[in-house]
């Protein structure tokens, strides 16, 4: 490829996009670079102060818990508060607990504020999504999305390798630069991010008021409960990276090294493949990407089971980071084309529970098959879940509706520009 050709594409990835989307962005990055809690709150706990890995366990469950609470509660306060408050309120009260959790010494202190934590750091989210929806037109929401999926996973890659130097010297930095990073991103939406919940229509003369959508309605929407399902198989499936792979290859003989060297093989990928995979599907059909993207992640981990070196090990990482790198920007527009335009906010904390629960569910899933059954079975559960994930998405997705590509109203005074190219 030649450089100018690589310059057009890179220009034709990035053009069109909202201004107040690239501050998002901005933000999202900065917010991903600061990852150190999530990273090594573990080696933390048991290196540093000295608790048991049960013990570990159990606040890292407290963590997961606090997330999947607020991912209903943040879709709430979105749709009703608005996306930008809800954002500015999570993010403060985010870097306020991270900043209280490095000081805490006592076990039930630690394990409380871990909670918060937990509950903070997730509460954006739902607003996060739901403000791309408004401000990005239907037709480049894939790309937004998978601009946005890259940017976490770049600023987690930097923040990971970045964290490991840093508890080197004190963890207690970690937990204080964690905070201030969050802070900045608050500051960022404060300063740059307009407002942009929609504007609900009056009622008038012949006309009723729009109606309001409740949680009620979200759970009776059969199609997208659906969805959220098929959300939760896949999500189980891909967290089987970070919680059956590294004790399937200890069983295996490999180290901490080992398994560090395939899982990099994860975010190198990400990086490097996510927008020109974007380029190519983000015009086609959501659901046989979908299913094509179930049974890359059931099968690329079911590969696996037959793995017995690192580069095979590596390969078979290769395989569901493809699935990865489909899936996210695609099922997240398609939450967006099956949500009322005043219900963006719930539906987006629904959706984002799915990845919650099975954040809490997949330790326990892989901890028993792999003592009952061996990592074999693991394997080979998989490959089935994602077949049915599949099959799932072939039944819920036919005679899909329509994607809207009316504007979202909004107040005159808030609507974004566009960056041109």
């Amino acid at each position: 490829m030649s450089i100018s050709t690589l310059k057009r594409a890179v220009r034709e990835s990035v053009s069109g996009l909202p201004r107040a989307f690239w501050w998002l962005w901005a933000s999202t990055l900065i917010n991903r670079l600061g990852a150190f809690v999530a990273t090594f709150m573990a080696l933390y706990l048991t290196l540093d102060r000295g608790y048991s890995a049960s013990y570990a366990g159990l606040v890292a469950s407290l963590h997961g818990l606090g997330g999947v609470m607020s991912s209903v509660a943040g879709g709430v306060m979105t749709d009703r508060l608005g996306r930008r408050p809800t954002m500015l309120i999570a993010q403060v009260a985010s870097a306020v607990s991270v900043a209280v959790l490095g000081f805490m010494e006592h076990p039930v202190a630690i394990a409380a504020v871990a909670f918060f934590v937990g509950a903070a750091s997730n509460a954006s989210r739902p607003a996060v999504q739901a403000m791309m929806a408004d401000i990005v037109r239907p037709e480049d929401r894939v790309r937004a999305f998978s601009l946005n999926y890259w940017a976490i996973n770049l600023g987690f890659a930097v923040s990971a390798a970045g964290a490991g130097f840093l508890a080197e010297y004190s963890y207690l930095a970690g937990f204080l630069g964690e905070a201030a990073l969050t802070l900045a991103c608050a500051v960022l939406v404060f300063l740059r991010v307009p407002e942009s919940r929609p504007v609900r229509a009056a009622a008038g003369p012949g006309k009723a008021a729009e109606p309001e959508i409740g949680m009620g309605g979200v759970l009776r929407d059969g199609r997208f409960m659906g969805v959220v399902g098929l959300s939760f198989l896949i999500s189980l499936i891909f967290q089987q990276g970070y919680v059956g792979l590294p004790v399937a290859m200890g069983a295996d003989g490999f180290g901490a090294a080992d398994f560090g060297l395939a899982m990099a093989v994860n975010g190198v990928l990400i990086v490097a493949l996510q927008i020109p995979v974007t380029r190519v599907i983000e015009h086609r059909d959501p659901r046989g990407l979908l299913i094509a993207s179930s049974l890359l992640a059931g099968y690329g981990f079911g590969l696996t089971a037959f793995a017995g070196s690192v580069g095979v090990y590596a390969l078979t990482v290769c395989v569901w980071t493809l699935a990865e790198i489909v899936n996210a920007p695609t099922q997240t527009s398609l939450v967006v084309r099956l949500s009322p335009l005043h219900g963006r906010g719930r539906y987006q904390g629904v959706y984002g529970m799915s990845w919650s629960v099975a954040a809490l569910i997949a330790p326990l899933m892989s901890g028993w098959t792999i003592d009952r059954y061996g990592a074999e079975w693991l394997w080979a559960a998989c490959a089935v879940i994602g077949t049915v994930a599949g099959l799932g998405y072939w039944l819920l997705m036919r005679s899909l509706p329509e994607e809207d590509g009316t504007p979202a109203p909004v107040p005159a005074a808030q609507a974004p520009e566009t960056v041109g190219a």
